[in-house]
């Protein structure tokens, strides 16, 4: 089982930095894009870091991994990095799916932009959590991973926005190690179906809001 996620913080640059952290009761399987943790594996925790939207390290695997450490996070886990403010997570659940997604689309871009696409200078980022309490085979995983970025398009289309999502999305999807394996993760599948719907549902609820990046807001 994952947990509900701890809403933490460190000191950097004076000022007290969010960052939200799950831990798992057990080993997990998991599939992630994440800089930390990604692809395919057994993970213990995953960390959802704010960070300032002039972020520019070329090391964002080992300073996850060094915030991991701080928190005194046990094992392999999943690192996220994202530019808003993670305290503002969007929760939702269906048919005992669980989704969290911190939602910033500041920017957003269409993933096969015609012709040469230029980024802005500021861009957001989705990231998404998924815990489905079902073992999931390897191709479920991958395809789950599918399933939650196409039900994230789908919000932003219908927000009425002008893209797919952003340079920097991420996604993880973690589930039981144990228990009769589920060999599909598509959108009309058992666990891709209510997946789906919470990704939809979170995206969707976290668009709507005016969320400001966190690096422009006041210290205090």
């Amino acid at each position: 089982m994952l947990s509900e996620p701890v809403l933490a913080a460190r000191r950097e640059d004076g000022r007290d930095v969010p960052l939200l952290v799950w831990r798992a009761d057990r080993p997990l399987r998991a599939v992630s894009s994440a800089p930390l943790g990604g692809g395919l594996g057994a993970r213990h925790w995953v960390v959802n870091a704010t960070v300032p939207m002039t972020y520019d390290r070329d090391d964002p695997a080992d300073h996850l991994a060094g915030l991991a450490d701080g928190l005194d996070l046990d094992g392999p886990g999943v690192g996220l990095l994202t530019g808003v403010d993670v305290a503002e997570v969007v929760a939702r659940a269906d048919t005992g799916v669980r989704v969290w997604a911190t939602v910033g689309l500041g920017t957003p871009i269409r993933a096969a932009e015609p012709g040469r696409a230029v980024l802005a200078q500021r861009v957001g980022t989705v990231n998404i959590v998924v815990y489905v309490p079902a073992r999931l085979g390897d191709a479920a995983l991958v395809n789950a991973v599918a399933t939650a970025t196409e039900a994230k398009a789908q919000a932003i289309a219908e927000l009425g926005l002008p893209g797919t999502g952003t340079p920097t999305d991420a996604v993880a999807v973690l589930c039981p190690v144990d228990g009769p394996e589920s060999a599909y993760g598509g959108p009309r599948s058992t666990w891709g179906a209510p997946l789906a719907r919470a990704v939809h549902a979170a995206v969707t609820a976290g668009g709507r809001g005016t969320v400001v990046p966190w690096s422009e807001r006041p210290a205090g």
